[in-house]
């Protein structure tokens, strides 16, 4: 506890966020807001009238895109229809359930082996591999938390302010290892994917390696450490990925479409509008200018 207090203490920027998820900073304009968030975070100011990097501009993204869909495609249990009309439902995880509350889930009922998720928030994922060491007590205890709060607090992803709180329940699956379900998550600028995120050891020490779209390594990282000496195969169905996030992609200015890549399957786990919330620690630094120059804004026109 004393070194979490000490951490805290030392970054501000996880002081308010803390706070602001917790809704104590309700009142504070949206605009306002990001440009503190942004100044405690990076050490300079937030340009939103002329934005250039990606960070940047994924801020001017959710103060002036605000298409009313968007609400649907950052909800976990509706983004599927989404992308069942899109891409096509052979693409979904199986879905094994979704609750309004932890009382409707049934355990005994549920596989050895499964996912739990909240719709209307991100990273609260539980996973189960083993039901008989689950304690249920607890799950319940963390999915409740998470129900009763709004994700839109703390990073002003306006998206998620009206997002229904469910649960949902997924099969739990794993990729050729065996063991763990690399993340594919592929960036789309103006409707064209451009780059690939690979995360891996996410549960251990995670980390993630970038390729572009021919599968050349970039020794650049978000946020997470790289490891240019871990070699990740290309998928085998890459072209079809890159194929179906660009269809998703379909007039956004920016779009992430998540994939895992199961044997000859894919499967879509979500697409994100504002990674990081806008917040991505880039190493090397200049990749943030990178990524700017790759997504146009009405602006920039």
């Amino acid at each position: 506890m004393y070194k979490q207090l000490k951490t805290l203490i030392k970054k501000p920027y996880k002081i308010i966020t803390h706070f602001a998820y917790k809704g104590f900073l309700k009142n504070m304009d949206d605009a306002k807001y990001l440009k503190m968030q942004y100044k405690l975070k990076f050490k300079k100011e937030l340009n939103l009238e002329h934005p250039k990097t990606f960070n940047e501009k994924i801020q001017w993204l959710k103060i002036n895109d605000r298409n009313p869909e968007y609400t649907k495609w950052v909800d976990k249990y509706e983004v599927r229809k989404i992308i069942a009309d899109k891409i096509g439902e052979e693409y979904l995880i199986p879905l094994l359930g979704v609750y309004n509350s932890t009382n409707e889930i049934d355990f005994d009922k549920l596989p050895n082996q499964f996912v739990l998720k909240c719709t209307h928030d991100s990273g609260g994922i539980i996973v189960c591999t083993d039901k008989s060491k689950l304690n249920q007590g607890e799950v319940k205890k963390r999915l409740n938390k998470r129900l009763k709060t709004n994700f839109y607090w703390s990073g002003r992803e306006w998206p998620y302010k009206d997002v229904k709180p469910r649960i949902v329940c997924e099969q739990y699956m794993t990729d050729e290892s065996g063991w763990e379900l690399k993340d594919y998550k592929v960036f789309c600028f103006n409707g064209k994917p451009k780059y690939i995120e690979v995360d891996y050891n996410r549960y251990v020490s995670h980390k993630l390696n970038l390729y572009d779209t021919e599968w050349n390594f970039i020794d650049a990282y978000l946020t997470s450490p790289n490891d240019k000496d871990v070699e990740i195969l290309k998928p085998k169905k890459l072209e079809l990925m890159l194929e179906l996030a660009a269809r998703l992609a379909e007039n956004t200015i920016f779009l992430r479409v998540d994939f895992y890549s199961i044997e000859d399957r894919l499967y879509c786990g979500e697409i994100t509008l504002s990674p990081g919330s806008g917040f991505v620690e880039f190493h090397p630094e200049e990749m943030d200018l990178t990524m700017g120059n790759d997504m146009v804004l009405p602006i920039d026109l």
